[in-house]
């Protein structure tokens, strides 16, 4: 396990350099354009070169490149080049914001899914044909429509939640949470539509297999069989789809922070783009490229914990 949890970092470290060489390459087709957007329309030629070279983007594609790999190796990531705001400091201010939504929205989901994914496949009847509906409906609703339309009805209609802002939990946890009730059902719906059905099905494969009714004819309760049992070897798949959950609502933030002008990881990588500020972008794409192998290992070794015969040594 050990050795596959090496090689797994390792093939992270080189994913992580190919992803962010490619986004390098693909910005320096626009270097001229955000050297001129900074100087202004109104600069001579030679303000132009001399803030080019100040800024290093004068030397070769590649020569830039492993110059800032070899400062981000040592955590030093550069400064924006519109705040002049170190790029570590501002990348882990605005994660701290969307993470706070991400982790109360998985945690939600993974509750709820699994209570009513282990329900739908143990009852059939209403509860079934409730968690398929809901798994259908929640799959096809766009999260971009399902948020104007929850702030319509919580926020503009009932008045019972904020529509746009945020408040740090540290300053006020009840503000705190009514900021991210909204946010948090948007993810939370397509989030329980993809994992309820998941893990529906991984349950009702477990339970038709011979061993489950072997456990039955030893009699050991039907709680036990379904819980330390079935949903142990289900739990596999689930998790799976769980971490791919994760890291869709973490690059749905892109859109929900957006709309609900939250000043988290989503709304900052966006205006970094329109501003084709290099240093944060690359310093944006290092950090996602980190947290879905940090999120895939994880996940991978959990599931060597959960089933044995999954592990490699």
């Amino acid at each position: 396990m050990i050795l596959y949890a090496l090689r797994r970092l390792g093939t992270g470290l080189v994913l992580a350099v190919l992803v962010t060489l490619i986004v390098y390459l693909l910005l320096s087709s626009s270097f001229g354009s955000i050297v001129h957007g900074i100087v202004g329309p109104a600069a001579s030629p030679e303000t132009i070169a001399e803030r080019t070279a100040d800024m290093g983007l004068d030397r070769p594609i590649l020569v830039q490149y492993l110059d800032w790999l070899a400062h981000a190796v040592r955590g030093e990531f550069g400064v924006s080049y519109f705040t002049s705001e170190p790029v570590g400091q501002a990348v882990s201010s605005r994660l701290s914001v969307t993470m706070s939504i991400v982790i109360v929205a998985l945690l939600t989901t993974a509750l709820v899914s699994v209570a009513l994914g282990v329900l739908a496949a143990t009852h059939s009847g209403p509860i079934d044909r409730f968690a398929q509906a809901f798994s259908l409906t929640g799959t096809l609703v766009p999260n971009l429509l399902l948020a104007i339309g929850l702030v319509f009805v919580l926020a503009i209609e009932l008045k019972l939640l904020p529509a746009t802002g945020y408040t740090q939990f540290s300053e006020d946890p009840g503000r705190w949470a009514a900021a991210i009730t909204i946010p948090v059902i948007v993810l939370v719906i397509h989030g329980i539509a993809n994992l309820t059905a998941q893990v529906r099905g991984a349950m009702i494969d477990e339970l038709r297999k011979d061993y489950i009714r072997t456990l039955r004819t030893r009699g050991i309760s039907t709680r036990s069989v379904v819980l330390r049992h079935a949903l142990r070897n289900a739990a596999g798949p689930a998790l799976t789809v769980l971490s791919m959950e994760f890291i869709a609502m973490f690059g749905g933030a892109l859109i929900i922070e957006n709309v609900f002008a939250l000043p988290g990881f989503g709304s900052f990588a966006f205006t970094a783009a329109l501003q084709g500020d290099v240093p944060v972008i690359m310093g944006i794409t290092l950090f996602a490229v980190a947290l879905v192998v940090g999120v895939n290992l994880t996940v991978d070794l959990v599931n060597g914990w959960l089933n044995p015969k999954a592990r490699i040594h």
